[in-house]
């Protein structure tokens, strides 16, 4: 987009929609200063299940979630599950997105003949998904603007006859939402790859993209080398860019027994979040009922929005310095054994200046020493990242830092040290590890070609960046989206609704209506899909599937509840479904998997590195993990060690009059879907439509508390998005930060405001103007 005559940018506008459900009151924000979980959150998960009516059947699912391979994985978040038999392993988020799916609401036919799309257009967010649950296959019908039945048989022969009809398969894309299991990912990639391309975007396109790229790079794998007992063992934890008691509330557990076994704990992040103040943690009855709480941390530095690589830069430099007079605070023996670029990067960080290290972190020297301190006094230390870290522009270069800091000390490969990525979904690793990666590696390639008897392309594919920008162009025709609601989760909302709408045919395998299926192509397919808790009956029985947590331990989930309607088929089974259609020739025996999932994980241990013997291993207690080179000290890089980073630091600092935006979930939201307008641990009910600002920066711009403010976004190219009357809260915030909620603000986020490291759109570090409302 490009200047007019005036001078004035293009300005692109939010959609007429509203995610949320209608405000229950006023707005009000009131600082939360109680410990996270606890009475909060049974409280809160008592009035969820209330408001649901699943009184019975949300607390007996409740007794059957993350139990080793006799009960259901969690659809929620992908932390471990417990290693030491715990029966309720479980938290308040992942009991909403359980009784969220266990809705007795239906959305049949009756439903979609009473209302058109364009009607259901204008519908909030909150307002689609809490219809209920999808109960059969349905295809929109242009004339009356009505999505119609259609049968399975139909549904998979205007898949199938679409893509044969493609002159080139590049010009379909194929995406997969973090909840897919293991067998129909597998399934998933294969046909995308016998169709002949690897468009294989998935969400981690948005998320992890920049920890797998930044591990490859350092260690020669795209994930964390440590397990939970790793976690139980540590001297030292180190939590950037996390969230944990909304992104992952069940590590809350983790961080009171590090506590209480004298293990220091350091949050990083620009906001102090409730999980890094103190916990009451629910499965522990005595303390609840005693009201006892227990310390989460030990110190909070809050940086400033991006400022997290130069934080670790210094604490490097503390450690190099350390050294001269303590040879001890280095690890040399390790440094000179296994890794490579040691004195290169010993001599970037001797030339950053501490002055500029300050500057860019947003932290006085004596917190970064601090930190340092606690590092060079523990033996055994794990740092853990999230999206804080990823979201940005120099994200790879970040997480590589976290490597170096690592292995300064040799603080891996080894009980209670490591790197450690906080995945939010539950089985977004798994797809990974299954196949769904544009950019496949030779070696992947050649097993599955002998495995499965096919020719896969060597062409890297799209991910979700380049898709919606082919969508747009007309070189991609066909989108398919297994889960997840792509039109909110993407960047730039009102481009990526303009790619959707572009293409001839988009498919969506869903559980519940949302914001993708009323922005649609030409053509549009509903397929309603089993959910998590749901169970899978086949040919030869109740089906099982599988999935890998943030820490590669793969485990069986099988469903408790009788399926939401019986026109409902499993995700392997509609993968199959669309395959069989789209390549009548194929020697894939696509439905005879589907008879028994055995038979895809045979094929799958063939295929998978690391999967060997997988059927009898998954069944194992706590499933199996994933064999892990560099945990053992085995690095395939290059060098054939592990690799020091000497990436020089970035610039962060906003330019004067503007701020740095992230964008962030509400406790009371998972991703894209919203339980409520309320945001407990940050203190605000009735509202989502807000900007987090430091007092100090709303008082320069004349803002009121809870003043309303427009927002506008700056892209690289010059183009202006906005979000109007907006009300700014103050909070305790860096100068020069702010933050609000996605997917709102995903508006601001422009598609070309991307990683070049990564190709990640940089959510989290979007430039903008913030002024009191017109």
């Amino acid at each position: 987009m490009t200047a007019d005559g005036d001078g004035d940018k293009d300005r692109r506008e939010h959609p007429e929609s509203r995610v949320g459900p209608v405000p229950q009151g006023a707005p009000e924000f009131r600082p939360y200063h109680h410990p996270a979980a606890g009475w909060g959150a049974a409280k809160s998960v008592s009035g969820f299940l209330v408001r649901e009516r699943e009184l019975v059947d949300g607390p007996r699912a409740i007794m059957r979630m993350n139990h080793e391979n006799t009960g259901f994985d969690c659809p929620g978040c992908a932390w471990p599950d417990d290693t030491k038999g715990l029966r309720l392993d479980i938290c308040e988020n992942g009991i909403k997105h359980v009784t969220w799916e266990m809705t007795r609401k239906r959305v049949g036919r009756e439903f979609f003949a009473a209302h058109s799309v364009t009607e259901l257009a204008g519908w909030s967010d909150y307002d689609l998904e809490n219809q209920g649950r999808l109960t059969e296959p349905m295809v929109y019908d242009a004339e009356s603007d009505h999505y119609v039945p259609i049968s399975w048989k139909d549904a998979f022969e205007l898949v199938g006859r679409t893509l044969r009809e493609l002159d080139d398969p590049n010009r379909a894309s194929f995406y997969t939402s973090g909840r897919l299991g293991n067998e129909a990912t597998f399934l998933y990639q294969l046909m995308a790859r016998e169709l002949g391309t690897n468009n294989l975007p998935d969400c981690s396109n948005m998320c992890h993209e920049a920890s797998g790229r930044a591990l490859q790079a350092s260690l020669g794998t795209g994930k964390g080398t440590v397990d939970l007992k790793d976690w139980e063992s540590a001297d030292a934890l180190f939590i950037l860019g996390v969230n944990a008691a909304s992104n992952a509330p069940r590590m809350l557990t983790a961080l009171a027994e590090a506590h209480d076994r004298g293990a220091r704990i350091v949050h990083v992040n620009p906001l102090v979040e409730a999980a890094a103040t103190r916990t009451i943690v629910p499965h522990d009855f005595v303390d609840m009922a005693l009201f006892k709480t227990t310390r989460t941390s030990s110190l909070n530095l809050q940086v400033r929005i991006g400022g997290d690589m130069a934080l670790l830069r210094g604490m490097a430099k503390a450690v190099l310095e350390q050294s001269v007079s303590d040879p001890k605070a280095l690890d040399r023996e390790f440094i000179d054994r296994h890794t490579a670029g040691f004195e290169e990067y010993r001599a970037v960080c001797e030339a950053t200046e501490w002055e500029e290290i300050e500057r860019q972190s947003g932290l006085s020297r004596a917190d970064i020493l601090e930190a340092a301190r606690v590092y060079c006094e523990a033996d055994r230390s794990i740092v853990s990242w999230c999206l804080g870290l990823t979201q940005h522009e120099h994200g790879v270069d970040t997480v590589r830092e976290i490597v170096n800091l690592l292995l300064l000390r040799g603080n891996l490969g080894r009980e209670g040290a490591g790197p450690s990525p906080v995945r939010g979904h539950s089985n977004v690793q798994g797809n990974r590890t299954c196949g769904i990666d544009h950019r496949p590696g030779d070696a992947f390639l050649d097993r599955l070609a002998d495995a499965c008897g096919i020719e896969p392309p060597r062409e890297h594919g799209k991910d979700t960046v380049s898709t919606i920008r082919a969508m747009l162009a007309g070189e991609v025709k066909v989108f398919v989206a297994m889960g997840g609601n792509f039109a909110l989760a993407a960047p730039d909302t009102p481009l990526t609704f303009e790619a959707l709408r572009a293409c001839d045919l988009t498919v969506q395998v869903s559980t519940k209506l949302n914001r993708s299926h009323v922005v649609h192509g030409r053509r549009a397919l509903i397929l309603p899909c089993l959910g998590r808790t749901e169970k899978d009956h086949q040919r030869k029985g109740i089906q099982s599937t599988s999935v890998e947590d943030s820490m590669s331990m793969v485990h069986l989930s099988i469903g408790m509840k009788r399926p939401a309607s019986p026109h409902l088929l499993s995700e392997p089974a509609i993968v199959a479904g669309m395959a069989q259609a789209a390549l009548p020739d194929s020697e894939t025996p696509w439905h005879w998997y589907i008879e028994d999932y055995d038979r895809i994980r045979d094929t799958m241990a063939r295929a998978l590195d690391g999967f060997e013997d997988f059927n009898r291993r998954v069944r194992l207690p706590l499933g199996f993990r994933i064999k892990q080179p560099a945990r053992e000290l085995v690095f395939l890089t290059p060098s054939g060690r592990a690799e020091f980073s000497a990436a020089a630091l970035p610039d962060v600092v906003p330019a004067a009059g503007t701020l740095a935006l992230g964008t962030m979930r509400s406790h009371d939201q998972w991703n894209t879907t919203i339980y409520s307008d309320n945001d407990r641990y940050r203190g605000i009910k009735n509202l989502r439509t807000l900007v987090f600002m430091n007092r100090a920066d709303m008082r320069e711009r004349g803002i009121a508390d809870l003043g309303p403010v427009d927002i506008t976004s700056t892209a690289r190219d010059g183009s202006l998005r906005s979000l109007a009357g907006y009300l700014a809260i103050p909070y305790d915030i860096p100068r020069g930060c702010a933050a609000g909620y996605m997917p709102e603000m995903n508006v601001l986020c422009a598609l070309d405001d991307y990683s070049t490291q990564s190709d990640q759109p940089i959510m989290k570090h979007v430039k903008v103007t913030i002024e009191p409302a017109a």
